[in-house]
């Protein structure tokens, strides 16, 4: 029983308030349509969690880049089959329900099926059911996330582990920006590996996602002072590899972040937003000329024509074509990644993508797939707001918070603050994924995983504590009624 209960639930529980068995009842009664997070008998979730934490180690640091022996070996693949293969056979030998269909999935699957169904109308198909394929490894690993996150513990292990990805991202990328390595477009540094590091907009767009879970772990006291100390210096590396890519979205992004920041950050620590206006009034003036020079092209395209790219130019094009074909293929689209293979007479920017993920997405998938994506962000905006409302400590005494029965404190205080930095970190994302076409890229699934396990997490155990306090109500009414002081009487 005390490998059931620590694996199988692993409420975290003070020491005498409720017995283990009392949790574990109550959350079997309260959870009807049962997970991995509270599934009688269900198979330990190591494995599933083991193969999560491989797959995005290899997805982010890219080893296959260095070691080119490693792309035939697919270890991707190889990991995350490790972690859902087992997981969904023993389920599914002993009839077992596989997973909770929560609408963020449905949503998810519902894309898929629009991917495929968009694909013989489209200019590819073959193309179309490659980006199908890859989409598709999204929503198995979008599952395994929802049923291996089950405890505060393996969230934070999991963000920590996409914190020092990242952090090697971004020395990288500095290292290479001072030694003058890895550059285009005049000046600005690309990714070390490839996948959604690959150029300087994706790199950008990355650290700005993450950078506010960094900031999170830097200035809340849970963690030891070696942890905070290093997520502070993945901060500084992420802001400076922002800065040498000298990505315009990614700019708009981190100020976006900032501000989000600022008003999710009082409920975080006290002085949070202090600190973080004061971190950006310290860090601009230190920002060289030549990013500032970059950034005034945001409104000035005649300026960036004449001393840059002229990519300001070229993406409006572009986001004018992507717009264009959507108006001609409203109800398909030119089919899911083919839009850069669309090339009527009359486009200027042959060959190039969108630079708009909602444009992408109208583009190549109408206006179906464009209603389901946007409905995907939208769930991810609402699921943290969700999550913050469930794990918001209320103002009302102790004794009516059900959720202190099978919460920590301390864990409660923490899954708000990453719950806050991964809306923060939502919110960067979506004002970069206006200048990027990064619809079919693993950065926003992976964030919107984070968010609803997080919430799943809080409405199981809200529910069990609920279960647990309901009899205990119950029981005293009745000794108070007139019925249960007679029978009491009697007795």
């Amino acid at each position: 029983m005390t490998e059931f209960t620590n694996e199988r639930l692993a409420f975290n529980f003070r020491r005498g308030t409720v017995p283990a068995q009392r949790i574990i009842d109550a959350a079997l009664a309260a959870d009807a349509q049962q997970t991995f997070a509270t599934a009688p008998y269900a198979e330990p979730r190591e494995w599933g969690y083991r193969g999560l934490l491989a797959f995005t180690a290899v997805l982010l640091l890219r080893p296959q880049d260095h070691v080119h022996a490693l792309n035939s070996l697919h270890i991707a693949e190889v990991c995350a089959l490790i972690g859902i293969g087992p997981m969904l056979l023993h389920r599914m030998t002993r009839r077992l329900p596989v997973f909770r269909m929560t609408p963020e999935t449905l949503a998810l699957m519902a894309f898929a099926g629009i991917i495929v169904a968009t694909a013989p109308f489209s200019i590819w198909p073959g193309g179309v059911m490659e980006v199908f394929t890859d989409y598709l490894k999204i929503v198995i690993v979008f599952v395994l996330m929802l049923n291996t996150l089950t405890t505060p513990k393996r969230i934070e292990q999991l963000t920590w582990l996409i914190l020092l990805a990242c952090g090697y991202i971004a020395a990288r990328a500095a290292f290479d920006y001072v030694r003058g390595v890895h550059m285009v477009e005049d000046g600005r540094v690309a990714g070390a590996v490839g996948g959604i590091f690959g150029n300087p907009n994706d790199l950008a767009l990355n650290m700005v996602t993450f950078i506010p879970c960094a900031l999170v772990v830097a200035l809340t006291p849970r963690h030891g002072m070696l942890r905070r100390l290093t997520a502070g210096a993945i901060a500084v590396l992420m802001l400076a590899t922002i800065v040498f890519t000298k990505s315009r979205g990614g700019a708009l992004g981190l100020g976006a972040v900032i501000v989000a920041l600022i008003f999710l950050g009082r409920r975080i620590r006290r002085g949070f937003a202090a600190t973080a206006v004061a971190a950006v009034l310290v860090a601009l003036p230190l920002l060289p000329s030549s990013f500032w020079a970059r950034m005034e092209t945001i409104t000035n395209e005649q300026e960036d024509a004449a001393n840059y790219t002229g990519s300001s130019e070229a993406r409006r094009v572009v986001m004018e074509e992507g717009i264009r074909a959507f108006l001609a293929f409203p109800l398909t689209g030119v089919g899911a990644g083919q839009f850069k293979n669309y090339n009527p007479p009359d486009r200027k920017e042959r060959w190039r993508e969108t630079h708009d993920a909602l444009i992408q997405v109208a583009a190549e998938t109408g206006i179906f797939g464009l209603a389901v994506f946007a409905f995907l962000i939208v769930r991810g905006i609402v699921a943290a707001a969700q999550t913050r409302r469930l794990l918001a400590t209320p103002r009302k005494p102790a004794e009516t918070d059900p959720l202190q029965l099978v919460l920590p404190e301390d864990d409660r205080r923490a899954l708000y603050a990453y719950t806050a930095g991964l809306t923060a970190g939502l919110v960067g994302w979506f004002v970069c994924a206006l200048f990027a076409s990064v619809a079919y890229n693993w950065t926003f699934y992976y964030l919107l995983a984070l968010i609803v396990a997080t919430r799943e997490l809080a409405r199981v155990r809200l529910a069990a504590a609920k279960a647990l306090v309901r009899p205990a109500q119950t029981g005293a009414a009745r000794r108070h009624s007139p019925f249960g002081r007679a029978a009491a009487g009697v007795a």
